[in-house]
């Protein structure tokens, strides 16, 4: 007999929301349920200002004493991390997509976080619409095309909260990286990559050895960085597939 699901939680990415994740929640079984909270700075916590660790347990004091599966994407996937390192009781399994647990050298993270102050900056001063336009444009998001509803969302975040987030939950930020930590998580792991997202799959590769035995990394063909909402349907059947296999979960 198959186990009852946990809630899953999926924490979304920079200049997003939780609406950013309807394409996959509306894939996944419907017995499942499925809570998408926005992230400090962001939609309805926009005027929040907190750090990854203060993020995880803000999400994992709303989970409460049930165990639910976290499903998280970049700056989410980072939230997802910390609080299956801090807060391990409240994490039953993790979905990883496009994640990292830092970078490993020091020039180069304190080079991320000017880089990400002097971008926060930009942001505060031509505002969230011209932001957006540079942000989705780079090579990193050439697969992704927003769902109008993820689009206006992004939009209706404010510069304040956006820049915010760059400066305390950024990359850089992760000081020192979280690396040698990570073989503490003794969950079942999901690793996601796209196949054209090169930087994130050999980062995913990373994180599943890292992890170790508990810890499976797969690559989605012919997507980039936003996996996830580049082929919502392959997502939402490898997060259905691998929870059934390896947490007992019906589909």
């Amino acid at each position: 007999m198959a186990a009852a699901t946990p809630p899953l939680v999926l924490l979304h990415g920079f200049t997003q929301t939780g609406a950013s994740w309807r394409p996959v929640a509306e894939r996944l079984p419907a017995a499942w349920t499925v809570r998408a909270p926005d992230l400090p700075g962001h939609g309805t916590a926009g005027d929040l200002r907190l750090d990854l660790a203060a993020s995880a347990h803000r999400v994992a004091t709303a989970i409460g004493a049930e165990r639910a599966v976290l499903v998280g994407y970049s700056m989410g996937g980072r939230t997802a991390l910390r609080l299956a390192l801090d807060h391990p009781e409240a994490v039953a399994g993790l979905v990883l997509v496009g994640a990292t647990a830092g970078i490993d050298d020091p020039a180069e993270r304190a080079a991320r976080r000017r880089a990400d102050d002097e971008l926060a900056g930009r942001i505060e001063a031509h505002g969230v619409e011209a932001f957006l336009a540079t942000w989705l444009a780079q090579p990193l998001f050439a697969g992704l095309t927003p769902e109008a509803d993820d689009l206006a969302a992004r939009r209706a975040n404010t510069a304040a909260g956006l820049a915010s987030s760059l400066r305390l939950a950024g990359t850089g930020t992760m000081e020192p990286p979280w690396w040698d930590e990570l073989s503490r998580i003794d969950i079942p792991v999901l690793v996601v990559f796209g196949e054209r997202d090169a930087k994130f799959a050999a980062l995913g590769r990373r994180l599943a050895a890292a992890i170790g035995p508990d810890a499976e990394a797969t690559a989605i063909d012919e997507v980039g960085h936003a996996a996830h909402l580049e082929a919502p349907d392959a997502f939402a059947a490898l997060v259905a597939g691998w929870a059934e296999r390896t947490l007992g979960t019906a589909r």
